[in-house]
């Protein structure tokens, strides 16, 4: 175990946790959770990817590193009037067809037909509320949150992976520094496993349980197993599918949204730095895994300092995270021509947040969306 192995398991552990915590808070407060489940949250999200990460990596001799799906957060904190238990319910339901992509065929070509366009456009209404928050937080707090969004610029220009762990970090600086938040007594403490049953009520399944299976499918997956092609590494479809389901199934009854194949800090783990043997490359899973288990054990320290910033601190530093998310989203919604239409569409539905007989808007985003596709289609035909 080489230490460069180690610290570029380390950084991309960093990275990912510090890039998008926030957005995961959010998610747990919309749905109400105890700060007991919302540490159980954590706790268990990243003994998955710790696990996930360890298992894949060890069995396919290829180096796997995993994810939080950070739009499946967004998704989730999005959401109205959805208890844990129920969304709980709808995890379960995600994690199980991200399974059953990885062992049926029949579903994955279903979902494959899914035109790229409008997948993207509904990920992309996902998360432009977010990022439109980020200005009125900046106007409601700007000594705080214009420092952030400069940092953010500067740092991006030399090396975007650590963009918003700098942003986090000059929060964090401000906001202590300042006064604007009281230091919290912090105590080391275990976290502890809080067991949620699940509550499958069919509408938050619809609403949310399947769009969140699509956008992690679609905005997560697709691309980690694309950045492991790219990398020289054959992508263990099957395998990864099965085990991050399996594992996301598990997880959930414990609070935890989906894990996937991650994207942005995979690419931080492949490079020639990290290993110049790359058969041997794959090792830097297990310091990926031991990286996250340290993460969960202490996330109550971590979530009770995090707890004490101002709202519009937490808010700017979604924003900013979640700017590159929506790019990439926006770039692929529009590049295909003949699908710009639905995905306007698409977009603007769930864009809006409205619900309808309970279930989320990007439901019914991506059903419009694939409704005007349709119709556009048959209509050249005919």
């Amino acid at each position: 175990m080489r230490i460069s192995l180690i610290s570029a398991a380390l950084v991309a552990a960093l990275v990912g946790y510090g890039s998008t915590i926030a957005l995961v808070l959010a998610a747990a407060a919309a749905l109400g959770a105890s700060p007991e489940q919302t540490a159980s949250w954590v706790l268990a999200v990243s003994l998955a990817k710790a696990i996930g990460s360890a298992v894949l990596s060890t069995w396919s001799r290829v180096p796997v590193v995993l994810a939080w799906s950070t739009p499946g957060a967004a998704l989730i904190a999005a959401t109205t009037g959805v208890t844990m238990p129920q969304a709980v319910g709808a995890f379960v339901l995600a994690a199980g067809l991200i399974l059953l992509t990885g062992t049926l065929r029949p579903l994955g070509r279903l979902i494959a037909a899914i035109p790229d366009g409008i997948a993207a456009a509904m990920l992309a209404g996902v998360l432009l509320p977010f990022c439109l928050k980020g200005m009125a937080a900046m106007q409601a707090a700007p000594a705080l949150i214009l420092p952030m969004a400069l940092l953010f610029a500067l740092v991006r220009l030399w090396n975007p992976a650590v963009a918003v762990l700098a942003a986090l970090a000059a929060g964090l600086a401000l906001a202590f520094g300042t006064g604007a938040a009281v230091w919290p007594s912090l105590a080391i403490a275990a976290p502890a496993p809080v067991f949620i049953w699940p509550e499958f009520t069919p509408s938050v399944l619809i609403g949310l349980g399947l769009p969140l299976y699509l956008v992690t499918m679609a905005s997560q997956n697709l691309p980690g197993f694309a950045v492991l092609r790219a990398a020289g590494y054959p992508a263990p479809v099957n395998r990864a599918l099965g085990v991050t389901g399996g594992i996301s199934a598990l997880a959930a009854l414990f609070g935890a949204h989906t894990v996937n194949m991650a994207a942005i800090t995979a690419a931080i783990c492949l490079g020639d730095d990290v290993h110049p043997d790359r058969a041997q490359r794959w090792k830097v899973g297990l310091a990926y895994a031991a990286a996250w288990v340290c993460l969960g054990l202490f996330s109550p320290t971590i979530l009770a300092l995090l707890s004490a910033l101002p709202p519009q601190v937490m808010t700017g530093l979604v924003a900013l995270a979640l700017l590159g998310p929506l790019m990439g989203a926006l770039t692929g919604a529009y590049t295909p021509v003949p699908t710009r239409f639905g995905a306007t569409i698409t977009l603007a539905i769930t864009g809006s947040g409205v619900a309808a007989f309970g279930i989320g808007a990007a439901f019914w985003g991506l059903l419009a969306g694939l409704a005007i596709v349709t119709m556009e289609r048959l209509a050249r035909r005919g």
